[in-house]
C-alpha cells in the first residue's frame, strides 16, 4: 500500500468509484481509494439503479446527462462492458393540472441543457406503458433517456479504468482515523498502515458520519429504510414486444421498472422509517434490513389500482435497505465546511443514476477549484449551524413521503420549521406574517390580509400578487419596516484588513471610516464567487476600527471559507462571524428619515448622513448600527441590531412610525422591488459560470488596480469576449412570472435562460433577468419565453426601469 498520494477517497460505492475515475480523467493519476469491505458493499449493491435524465435545476440535468453519456460509453467498452438498459423511457405521472404545469416548466428548463422532455396525455401514457390504467390520470412527463444499470458492474468498471490510469484501490482496508497536519495535508490511518495525502474525500455512504467524526465534523445526512420487490414474470411484458418504460407515480407513491420478465416495484410509504440513527453495526455490510411489507400496504393498493397486472403475479424477492438523504434531498458534493483540503460526496439518494455526474463535478472542483456548472445546488456549505442529523431525519421523512412531488414556487413544507428564529418571529407571526425560509431562518414573506388567507402555491400569479402590490405601494409612497434575519456578517479587524480585501475584490475597496462600498469577489477563473458590502466602522466604545463584511444569508460558511483560505502567513487580519448575533431591520420609503429621526438622536439629513454611510447610534435606548443602503430603490436604512435588543428597537420604530402609518413588508415585496432596480441575487443571477462583464457589473471592476484574485483569468476572458450577457426582460403576460431556468427561444433555438422573475408593481411590468447570447443582449432585442409550455414575447429593456438615475435612494 502506498504511504503517500495526492488524494485519498474513502468509500467504494458509486460515489467513491466515480470520484476516483473522474480524478484520473482530469489528469490526476496519483490517487487512491480505500474501502472497508468490498466495492459496492454499502447501499450501492442493492440499488434499484434507475438512470433518469430528469432534474429540477439545470445543474442536476447537466450532471445526469453526463452520467448517461458516461454509462453508454462504459456499456460499449469491449474491455469491461457494463449492463445498461438505456432508452427504455420513463413516465412521471400526474393527476392535477398543477403537476402538468410544473412538468411543462421542467421541460422548458431542460431544453436549455440540450435535453428534450415530452409532455403527454393519459392515453399516450397508457399507449407507451400498456400495464397502466388511466383512471384518475391527466398525463405525464416522458424522459426518453430513462433506463437502468447494473450497479456492481458500473462501479467495477469505473475502478478498472481508474486503475488503468494509475489509481490504486485498496479493498478490505477500514479507515481508523484522520489527522490533519500543520500544512493542512492529511494522514489517513487504516488497519493496514497510514497514507499521507494532500486531499481527503469522504464518500462514506451511510457511514458518512463515522468518517466525518474522524475529522471533527458532522454532516446533515440521515438514512431511510427503502423497500422494493421483484415480481415473477408478467405475460403482458413479453407480449408488448418492447421493454416497459420506467414509471414514477406521485399519485400512489411508487415506481416500477422492468426486471427481466417481471417488474421491480419500489415504495415511498407514509409510514416510513429512519435507519442507523443510533449507530450502525460494524458487521452491516452487503446486508439488508428485515422485510416489512405491511408498512407499504397502503402504497401497494395504489400501485394495484394503477397496474392491475400486479394483482395477478407473485413476488420473487423483497429488498429493504438503507438509502441516504440530506435536508433538501439533494446531495452534498464539494468542500467540507470549515476544513481545508477536505471534500465530500455524500447523501446521494439517487446515487447510481446521478453518481457519474456527481463524481465528475467533484473531480473538477478538486483539480481546478471550480466545476463547469455552478454547483451551489449540491454544495455542502448551503447548510450551516442548524443542520443537525436530527433535523435531517425530520426533513428526510418529509421528503421520502413526497418523493415524486416537486416543490412549487414559494412552497415551504412544514417539517423542521422554526429551527432558526429571532425574538421578532412570534411578534411577526402575531402581526399575520407568512414566513419563507432562508438558510433555515424564518423570514417574513408577506403579511397576510386575514388569518384564513392560505393561497395554494402555483406557477401562476396567485392571491399574494395583490398583497405584495400593496406592500410595495406603501414603501414607495410612505414608509415600511422589514426584518432581514440571517444576513451574513463577518467582522474584519487588523491593520492589513483593507489590503486583504483589496486583493480579494476586483474593484475599489472603500477605506474611509463611516463609508460603505459594494464589491465582488472572483474565483481563479475570473468568474463571480461572492458579492459583499464593506462597511468601515470608526473606533468607538463598541470596538476599534473594523470592517463589517456583509453578504447573503446563505453564504455564511461559503464566504468565511473563501476569505480564510486566502489569508497570507503573517498578515494582520482577523475574521469573526457575527451572523447569528445580529439582525437587520430595514426602514424604507420616502418617510423613512422622518421616522428614524423621531426615535434616534442626531442629524440624519442627506447632507450629514448621505447614501452609503454607516453610523453607530441608539434607537430609543438600544444600540444599533445604521447603514444608508437600499435593495428596494427607495430611501432606506439598514438598522443592524444585537439580537438581545431587537425587540426593543422594533417597538421604538413601530411607535415612531404610528404617525406615518408605517406598515410591515416582506421578502416577496423586496424581490419585486429589487427586480425593478437591476439588483441581483447571489446564486440566482450571480453564479460561477459567468464573469462580472457578462453579468453586467463592469462598473465594479478596476483592471488598473493591483493584483486581485482572478485578474489574470479575467483579462483573458475580457479579450475573448462574452459568451453570454445578463439582461433585463419585459415579459408580455400578466398571468405568471418567468421562472428560473426557463428557456428563451428564437424559433427552435434556445438563446437564453431565465435566472429570476417577478412582477414590478411600481413600473407595471412583468420582469425577468436572463443570460442570453450576446447578439440578443441589446435593448429592443425580442425573443420568446417558454413559460410552462406557452410561448410568450419577451423584450430586452434597459436595466433599472424604476428610477434609473437612482435619485430616490439617494434623497
Amino acid at each position: 500500500m502506498k504511504s503517500r498520494t495526492k488524494v485519498v477517497v474513502i468509500g467504494g460505492g458509486i460515489a467513491g468509484c466515480s470520484t476516483l475515475y473522474h480524478l484520473t480523467q482530469e489528469g490526476w493519476s496519483d490517487v487512491v481509494l480505500v474501502e472497508r469491505d468490498e466495492l459496492t458493499s454499502g447501499t450501492t449493491w442493492h440499488s434499484a439503479a434507475q438512470v433518469t435524465n430528469f432534474g429540477m435545476t439545470q445543474t442536476m440535468v447537466g450532471l445526469k446527462s453526463h452520467s448517461i453519456a458516461l454509462y453508454k460509453k462504459l456499456r460499449d467498452d469491449p474491455e469491461y462492458p457494463v449492463g445498461y438498459h438505456h432508452g427504455d423511457g420513463g413516465i412521471r405521472l400526474a393527476n392535477t393540472e398543477a403537476q402538468m404545469q410544473g412538468y411543462r416548466h421542467f421541460a422548458s428548463m431542460a431544453r436549455g441543457m440540450g435535453v428534450d422532455y415530452e409532455i403527454i396525455d393519459a392515453a399516450e401514457c397508457a399507449r407507451r406503458h400498456p400495464l397502466i390504467s388511466t383512471d384518475n390520470l391527466l398525463g405525464g412527463l416522458w424522459d426518453g433517456e430513462d433506463g437502468d444499470i447494473d450497479p456492481a458492474q458500473l462501479c467495477q468498471a469505473l475502478a478498472f479504468h481508474a486503475r488503468k490510469a494509475g489509481a490504486e484501490v485498496y479493498r478490505n482496508t477500514p479507515v481508523t482515523g484522520l489527522s490533519q497536519l500543520k500544512d493542512d495535508t492529511w494522514t489517513v490511518h487504516t488497519e493496514h498502515g497510514d497514507i499521507d495525502c494532500d486531499i481527503v474525500v469522504n464518500a462514506g455512504g451511510y457511514r458518512v458520519n463515522e468518517v466525518a467524526a474522524m475529522m471533527g465534523v458532522q454532516h446533515p445526512v440521515a438514512s431511510m429504510e427503502h423497500q422494493y420487490f421483484i415480481t415473477e414474470d408478467i405475460p403482458a411484458i413479453a407480449e408488448a414486444g418492447h421493454r416497459m418504460p420506467l414509471l414514477r407515480c406521485p399519485i400512489s407513491d411508487y415506481y416500477s421498472r422492468q426486471e427481466k420478465g417481471g417488474l421491480l416495484v419500489g415504495f415511498y410509504e407514509q409510514d416510513c422509517k429512519t435507519w442507523g440513527m443510533d449507530g450502525i453495526s460494524p458487521d452491516f455490510s452487503n446486508d439488508l434490513c428485515p422485510d416489512d411489507l405491511d408498512r407499504v400496504m397502503d402504497v401497494l393498493e395504489g400501485a394495484f389500482e394503477r397496474m392491475p397486472a400486479l394483482t395477478e403475479v407473485g413476488i420473487k424477492r423483497v429488498v429493504n435497505g438503507p438509502i441516504t438523504y440530506t435536508i433538501d434531498g439533494a446531495p452534498l458534493v464539494g468542500p467540507i465546511p470549515g476544513k481545508r483540503n477536505a471534500f465530500c460526496i455524500i447523501g446521494l439518494r439517487a446515487g447510481l443514476g446521478e453518481g457519474g455526474g456527481h463524481g465528475w463535478l467533484l473531480a473538477q472542483q478538486i483539480v481546478h477549484g471550480e466545476a463547469c456548472y455552478d454547483t451551489w445546488v449540491i454544495d455542502p456549505r448551503r447548510f450551516t449551524g442548524h443542520a443537525t442529523v436530527e433535523l435531517t431525519a425530520v426533513k428526510a421523512i418529509e421528503d421520502y413521503q413526497n418523493e415524486f412531488r416537486f416543490h412549487f414556487p414559494h412552497e415551504h413544507r412544514p417539517a423542521g420549521r422554526n429551527i432558526k428564529t429571532t425574538p421578532l418571529t412570534p411578534v411577526m407571526a402575531a402581526e399575520g406574517a407568512e414566513f419563507t425560509v432562508v438558510n433555515g431562518w424564518e423570514r417574513v414573506d408577506y403579511i397576510k390580509p386575514s388569518p384564513e388567507f392560505h393561497p395554494t402555491p402555483s406557477y401562476n400569479f396567485d392571491a399574494v400578487f395583490d398583497v405584495v402590490a400593496a406592500e410595495v405601494a406603501n414603501v414607495a409612497t410612505n414608509v415600511g419596516l422589514a426584518e432581514v434575519n440571517g444576513f451574513n456578517r463577518i467582522e474584519i479587524t487588523g491593520k492589513d484588513r483593507h489590503s486583504f480585501l483589496d486583493r480579494m475584490m476586483c474593484g475599489t475597496v472603500t477605506k474611509r471610516d463611516g463609508r460603505i462600498g459594494l464589491g465582488y469577489l472572483l474565483n481563479h477563473h475570473g468568474c463571480i464567487k461572492a458579492e459583499a458590502t464593506v462597511a468601515n466602522l470608526p473606533a468607538s466604545d463598541r470596538g476599534g476600527q473594523r470592517i463589517w463584511y456583509g453578504s447573503a444569508a446563505a453564504s455564511e460558511y461559503h464566504d468565511m471559507d473563501w476569505l480564510t483560505a486566502h489569508l497570507r502567513p503573517g498578515e494582520d487580519v482577523q475574521l469573526r462571524s457575527l451572523t447569528n448575533d445580529q439582525t437587520i431591520l430595514v426602514l424604507a420609503g420616502p418617510k423613512a428619515r422622518t421616522v428614524l429621526s423621531a426615535c434616534a438622536r442626531g442629524d440624519w439629513s442627506a447632507d450629514v448622513f448621505p447614501w452609503l454611510s454607516v453610523r453607530e447610534c441608539c434607537i430609543g435606548f438600544a444600540p444599533a448600527t445604521i447603514m444608508v443602503v437600499s435593495f428596494s430603490g427607495e430611501l432606506a436604512y439598514e438598522i443592524h441590531v444585537p439580537n438581545a435588543s431587537l425587540y426593543a428597537v422594533y417597538l421604538a420604530l413601530r411607535e415612531a412610525g404610528k404617525a406615518y402609518n408605517l406598515r410591515l413588508f416582506g421578502a416577496r415585496a423586496v424581490d419585486s422591488m429589487r427586480m425593478e432596480k437591476g439588483f441581483l441575487h447571489w446564486k440566482a443571477d450571480l453564479i460561477t459560470e459567468f464573469d462580472p462583464f457578462e453579468t453586467g457589473l463592469s462598473r465594479f471592476v478596476k483592471m488598473g488596480k493591483g493584483d486581485f484574485i482572478g485578474k489574470e483569468a479575467l483579462l483573458d476572458r475580457q479579450a475573448a469576449g462574452p459568451r453570454n450577457q445578463l439582461v433585463t426582460l419585459k415579459i408580455d403576460t400578466t398571468h405568471a412570472p418567468a421562472h428560473p431556468g426557463a428557456s428563451l427561444m428564437q424559433g427552435d433555438k434556445v438563446v437564453g435562460t431565465v435566472t429570476s422573475g417577478e412582477y414590478g408593481h411600481r413600473v407595471g411590468m412583468n420582469l425577468a433577468y436572463a443570460f442570453v447570447l450576446p447578439e440578443f443582449g441589446n435593448p429592443g432585442s425580442a425573443m420568446e419565453l417558454d413559460l410552462c409550455g406557452d410561448r410568450i414575447r419577451a423584450q430586452v429593456i434597459e436595466p433599472s426601469p424604476y428610477d434609473p438615475k437612482f435619485e430616490r435612494m439617494r434623497s
